[in-house]
């Protein structure tokens, strides 16, 4: 009996240290997964902020459509020539520095032939009607510069796109094509640069700035397993002093 009483908390002490090496492995390379991100999301800070402080380029045609992702061309700054197709715009349900509103997305018949979706800013609850901003509508040939953005399917805000209702909550290009009878239109939206001062929609509101707290996570999970593998110690040399 004495025998095996004694073999009961060694054993307890082993599948300890299996769980306690276990544990350690999982936070270091919850750590090392992290540091990884880290790296990534600094590149693509550096990346979109190059793309976006570039001189224009001409925005893709359809010949390069298959091409645009986000990780090749997103806020990659582009320049279109055209006319906006006015009767045709859509309101997206927009939240922004400015309060409540709307993005006004209008599509716009370029020179080349196709049709892409210029999101022209903002405008709020008040201004949502086209009537309340005469000014703003440009019925002449214009060039839009701006940043290529890609498509945001589904919804936003919890909420799905409901083009039967026309009500809006992301940027989903070939879901407000279809709605708007578009052909040709660009996979990808343009959001424009600042518009004068006083000028309706307000553009040039793009959120450059991205979240990158990975370092912090970086350090708490190694922290964890430093931790852990401190507590292991602890108790395996107070198990030893009781044996000794």
């Amino acid at each position: 009996m004495t025998g095996t009483a004694a073999h009961r908390p060694r054993r307890g002490l082993i599948l300890l240290g299996v769980l306690a090496l276990a544990g350690v492995a999982v936070f270091a390379s919850l750590g090392v997964w992290q540091v990884e991100r880290l790296f990534w999301k600094l590149d693509l800070i550096q990346r979109v902020e190059e793309r976006a402080q570039a001189a224009p380029v001409p925005a893709p045609g359809p010949e390069d459509w298959p091409a645009v992702t986000a990780a090749s061309q997103e806020y990659r700054r582009v320049s279109v020539t055209g006319r906006f197709l006015n009767d045709k715009e859509t309101l997206v349900q927009a939240v922004t520095e400015r309060g409540g509103g709307f993005w006004v997305l209008t599509p716009l018949r370029t020179d080349r032939g196709f049709t892409v979706l210029v999101n022209r800013g903002f405008v709020p609850p008040e201004r949502r009607n086209t009537d309340s901003r005469p000014d703003g509508l440009i019925d002449t040939d214009t060039t839009v510069t701006g940043l290529l953005r890609v498509t945001e399917p589904g919804g936003g805000f919890l909420r799905s796109n409901d083009p039967a209702q026309d009500r809006w909550y992301s940027r989903d290009v070939a879901a407000i094509a279809a709605a708007r009878g578009l052909t040709e239109a660009a996979p990808y939206f343009i959001d424009a640069e600042a518009s004068p001062p006083g000028g309706s929609p307000v553009g040039g509101l793009t959120v450059l700035k991205f979240r990158n707290n990975h370092l912090v996570y970086a350090l708490t999970w190694f922290a964890l397993a430093l931790m852990l593998i401190a507590a292991s110690l602890y108790v395996a040399r107070s198990e030893r002093r009781r044996r000794g």
